[in-house]
């Protein structure tokens, strides 16, 4: 039983992690954009997500908003998987056997920062030849010539300029981010599908599937918000760290962070 389980959280996760690449990466690729280009010293300046989408679809089309899907796909929809499944697993050690729906913070945080800290050594490469894909545009300053290819190309110059520990610039903010993010988003997650579970058992006799994918649908967005809402600037930290041109440029988060205003 417990095997079974533990193999449908892992390809519902795998499942989820495609269906976010293929819906959410446009509006990743806006903003990895505004985070690169508004926090560098000279070069274009976007007003919002409005005019960088607009710059980007008049410059590249609709594939500039797919730059750098392919490593995406590769990343998230592996650490998807991981994700679910190790937080599943780790919740139901930490539960003892206690077969219980209601939300235990001691166990859902910890199992959830874990399973966070585990899948950023999968997400931090993935998301450095992600990121260095999509400041490639039109706008961006990198000279044409040192530009890359592809996302291989952009993995294999990595290791071949910046060595083995190049492909994990960024590595302690990624995991920072995924460790405190996904502690948030479980949190949320957890607390807001099991009172909305207990309101529709009170409020309707019968409880189909469509009103479960209900629940798992605003459980999920209401925890995803929570996510980024917690972690953004570190996402941004993230962002600066694994597109700086200077190898030897500072892979600190918070002393990026303090060099943009945020603290």
């Amino acid at each position: 039983m417990g095997d079974t389980v533990a193999y449908k959280e892992y390809l519902a996760g795998l499942l989820g992690g495609v269906a976010t690449v293929i819906t959410g990466h446009p509006f990743d690729t806006v903003k990895v954009k505004l985070q690169k280009h508004n926090t560098e010293a000279h070069g274009i300046k976007y007003r919002n997500g409005l005019h960088c989408t607009t710059r980007i679809l008049q410059t590249e089309g609709v594939k500039g908003l797919y730059r750098g899907a392919t490593s995406s796909f590769v990343g998230v929809a592996f650490e998807s998987s991981l994700l679910f499944g190790i937080y599943s697993q780790t919740k139901q050690s930490l539960q003892r056997g206690v077969d219980s729906d209601l939300p235990m913070p001691q166990v859902i945080i910890p199992s959830a920062a874990y399973g966070g800290a585990i899948i950023s050594f999968i997400l931090c490469p993935s998301e450095l030849v992600k990121c260095r894909m999509q400041v490639q545009g039109t706008d961006s300053l990198v000279p044409k010539f040192s530009r890359y290819n592809g996302p291989l190309d952009c993995a294999l110059q990595t290791v071949k300029n910046e060595g083995v520990s190049g492909i994990f610039r960024g590595g302690f903010t990624t995991l920072l981010r995924e460790a405190i993010g996904n502690a948030v988003f479980f949190s949320v997650y957890e607390y807001v599908r099991y009172h909305m579970h207990l309101q529709l058992k009170a409020s309707f006799s019968d409880h189909n599937s469509l009103i479960d994918m209900g629940v798992g649908i605003v459980s999920g967005g209401l925890g995803g918000v929570a996510f980024w809402s917690a972690v953004l600037p570190l996402d941004v930290a993230k962002t600066v760290i694994q597109t700086a041109p200077d190898k030897s440029s500072t892979r600190n988060p918070f002393q990026v962070l303090n060099s943009e205003g945020w603290t």
